[in-house]
Formats: structure tokens, C-alpha cells, sequence
């Protein structure tokens, strides 16, 4: 590609703006699209989330060990827990790893799923479950799912950070999994407990990983002010320096201070 053929600043910029804009859309569409079917009480929806959550209950009852797991997973997937540890991996990647606009792209995403989960529950204000034989109870209100919805903008955001670091086929295929497994492992714990309708973590799961994955279309392409000082193959173009994120970085390289003239 000649220098004639490279897009303007101004023609990428609209490109990352599109990209994202539609990943948001898609992501919104779905999320207020269901939304307000639940605040309609569509009967086919509110018939089948509850016929599903007493099937799902019932198993629930009938196997103790089931409740004793599912209330260990509740714990270990609490969306303050999840953010903390991508706050872990976000400083880790930057101060490691010299990724810096890819961690703080990770960390920004990551909060705005948040804020956005919490927030889309007091839009819809769903309650909870009712329950003949409840297992378990939890506050606040059911739609979207906020385990659901912050375990998957988790678990996107997590893989597409760690994405250039992880270069072997089978490990990125293991790295895939786990975030697959987690994502799953929630939406149905989720429902076993009774305290979530598959409609809520479904939507949830959408909400999660449509907010990641917007956020990451409009980060792709974005160019520093200072490309000499960002490590980012997504955010650097070209030109700037061969060191950057876009495989392993060797950790010697990228903790060398430099030398600076005495005066």
C-alpha cells in the first residue's frame, strides 16, 4: 500500500467510530428489545423464564451438593471480585509487559460494563424470581443478570488483552475455553439458585460481551498523540518502533532504563 492509499486520521477515525457504533447498536438493541418485553410481561417470555427456573430449582432441591457449589460460585464470580482481578491483570500487563494503551483500554472497559449493568437494572426493575421452595435469595433487582453480564464483558476483555501474549495455537485455544467455561458455569449457576430468569442472564451475557466488543472496535486503529511511546500494535501505526504488544515482549527489553546524559 502506497503512502497515497493509507486512510487520513480523519477516514480512520470514522471507520473505528462505525465499527463500534454497530457493536453498540446490536448490543443496545437486544438489551432494551427484551427489556421491554419484560416490562410488558410478554406472557411466551414470563411463562417460559418461570416454568425454567422451578425446572431448574427443583434439581437444585433434589441435589444438595448442587447448592453447596452453586453458592461457592456465586461467591467466587462476584462482579467486584472479577473487576479486581482485571484490575490485577491490567497493572500486570502494563508495568510487565509494556502494554499500556491495551491495559488501560481493558481497565476503562471493564468499568463501564459496570456502570452500565447496574445501571440497566434500575431502567428495568425486574424483580427477582418468586419461588415456591427457594434455595437461595439475593438483593436488588433480576434483569439484566450482573454476575452474568460482568463475568462476560470479563472474560471478553480478558482474552482479547492477553490475546498477543498467548502466540501457541493450543494455549489461545485454552485461554477461549476458560472464558467460555466461566461464562457458562455463571449463567447457569445463576438460574440454579432461582435467583435469575434465562432471560436475564442470557441478556446479560449479550449486554457483557457487546459492550467489550464495541469498546475494542473503537480502540483498533486509534493513534496516539506520541506513537513512539506506546507499545500497542492496535493503537501504534506502522511506523513506530518494532517492540510492542502484538506478541511477547522480553521483559528485559522492556525494563532497560534509559540512559540519560549528565549534565
Amino acid at each position: 500500500m502506497t503512502s497515497s492509499d493509507a486512510p487520513s486520521p480523519a477516514e480512520e477515525r470514522r471507520r473505528r467510530v462505525g465499527r463500534a457504533a454497530v457493536f453498540a447498536l446490536v448490543t443496545a438493541a437486544v438489551l432494551f428489545g427484551v427489556g421491554g418485553l419484560v416490562r410488558s410481561r410478554w406472557d411466551p417470555l414470563i411463562s417460559f423464564d418461570d416454568d425454567a427456573v422451578g425446572t431448574l430449582v427443583g434439581i437444585t432441591v433434589d441435589n444438595p451438593w448442587l447448592l453447596d457449589a452453586a453458592h461457592v460460585w456465586e461467591l467466587v464470580t462476584q462482579p467486584f471480585l472479577l473487576h479486581t482481578l482485571g484490575t490485577l491483570l491490567c497493572l500486570w500487563a502494563w508495568l510487565r509487559r509494556g502494554m499500556r494503551t491495551r491495559a488501560w483500554w481493558a481497565f476503562g472497559t471493564l468499568m463501564a460494563s459496570w456502570v452500565v449493568g447496574l445501571g440497566a437494572k434500575y431502567v428495568f426493575q425486574r424483580a427477582r424470581p418468586v419461588i415456591e421452595d427457594p434455595v437461595s435469595e439475593a438483593p436488588g433487582y433480576s434483569f439484566p443478570s450482573g454476575h452474568a453480564l460482568n463475568s462476560a464483558a470479563f472474560a471478553t476483555t480478558v482474552v482479547i488483552l492477553l490475546w498477543p501474549l498467548v502466540t501457541r495455537r493450543l494455549l489461545r485455544g485454552v485461554l477461549v475455553a476458560a472464558a467460555v467455561v466461566l461464562v457458562a458455569v455463571t449463567m447457569a449457576d445463576r438460574m440454579f439458585l432461582g435467583v435469575h430468569y434465562p432471560s436475564d442472564v442470557t441478556v446479560g451475557v449479550v449486554t457483557g460481551a457487546g459492550l467489550a466488543l464495541a469498546s475494542f472496535a473503537g480502540f483498533v486503529g486509534w493513534s496516539p498523540r506520541r506513537p513512539e511511546v506506546v507499545d500497542d500494535p492496535d493503537a501504534t501505526p506502522s511506523s513506530t518502533r518494532e517492540e510492542s504488544d502484538g506478541g511477547p515482549v522480553d521483559d528485559a527489553s522492556t525494563a532497560r532504563p534509559r540512559q540519560h546524559r549528565e549534565s
